[in-house]
């Protein structure tokens, strides 16, 4: 098979930890052929297919290696057997113009996981609204006096905005409200913006578990984010420390009633991700923590993401 990866410029990877590259990895190691490209370097134009100025890539053999073995060239998505779209948030308008071009290279021929439209469908922090029963208090607002009333209620309480990743622009506002009035115009520019407010979960200290959900099918370990010193992020990217581990009974029913849902609206790769007892985000876009499950618990996520691929492909 011949895989294309949509993914941020490749000299940004981190190989040790990179999912993306670990996929690679796994799909290299079966003999499919590997190519890459960015979302600025897909284009469309009348009387041609959806194309992409991709490179080829071969893995050296070494466990975190690459070379590029071309020059950028023009391939059409169609011909390639699988489109990856593998790119980081945030879903700004250019990640939206990308999921057309791609759901136009769909109509073409293309397969392309996850499905374009299911990733406009699911916005990661409002996906969550879809399952009420399985999510703590949740406010989405513009209104900072909305806000308010919220804080009054719940007086522990976690601010958000909706375009953020890996914990950016989170804030964490306590009894005393101190700074609320601020934090809320610094995230709702003064009611031009909609955020997402929640009660603060003490579980948190156990960890952000992020549990991935493959072809509906949850993998058998979460990575528990937890914060570090005086940070209320589990984010990786803001200093957490990853630990996998079994999934619990709860955690195992969330994913369970939520992976057979998604998966029928073409999302083979969901990272759930939950504190305590509570859903708090869907990740649709480019779910990781695929290494770090592996190499402590020694369950090879990658061989199963892309079974489940090879499998979704053979339909």
């Amino acid at each position: 098979m011949k895989l294309l990866f949509v993914a941020d410029p490749l000299d940004t990877f981190k190989t040790t930890k990179d999912t993306s590259f670990s996929m690679m990895r796994e799909a290299a190691a079966r003999g499919h052929a590997l190519a890459a490209c960015e979302p600025k370097d897909i284009h469309w134009q009348r009387g041609a297919a959806v194309t992409a100025r991709a490179v080829d890539l071969t893995l050296t053999g070494d466990a975190s290696d690459w070379v590029r073995t071309s020059d950028p060239r023009a391939l059409a998505l169609r011909e390639v057997d699988a489109v990856l779209m593998r790119k980081d948030p945030p879903f700004d308008s250019e990640y939206f113009y990308a999921t057309h071009l791609l759901e136009q290279a769909e109509r073409e021929g293309a397969r392309v996981f996850n499905s374009p439209r299911a990733l406009r469908d699911h916005p990661e922090k409002l996906a969550i609204l879809e399952f009420p029963d399985l999510i703590g208090p949740t406010l989405v607002t513009r209104d900072a006096g909305d806000i308010r009333a919220f804080h009054a209620e719940h007086r522990d309480i976690i601010l958000k905005p909706l375009d953020g990743m890996g914990g950016m622009g989170i804030f964490r506002v306590r009894e005393d409200g101190l700074n609320l009035g601020s934090i809320t115009e610094t995230l709702n520019k003064f009611g031009a913006q909609t955020v997402m407010v929640q009660r603060f979960l003490p579980e948190i200290a156990q960890g952000d578990k992020r549990i991935l959900v493959i072809g509906g099918e949850p993998v058998p370990y979460s990575l528990a984010r937890i914060p570090q010193g005086s940070e209320v992020r589990g984010n990786l990217a803001a200093g957490g420390k990853g630990v996998a581990q079994p999934l619990s009974p709860r955690d195992r029913e969330i994913a369970e009633t939520l992976g057979p849902v998604l998966a029928a609206r073409g999302l083979l790769l969901v990272g759930l991700d939950v504190i305590g007892d509570c859903l708090t985000e869907i990740n649709v876009t480019s779910p990781t923590g695929f290494q770090e499950i592996t190499q402590q618990a020694g369950y090879d996520v990658a061989k199963r993401y892309v079974d489940a691929l090879e499998a979704a492909l053979a339909d």
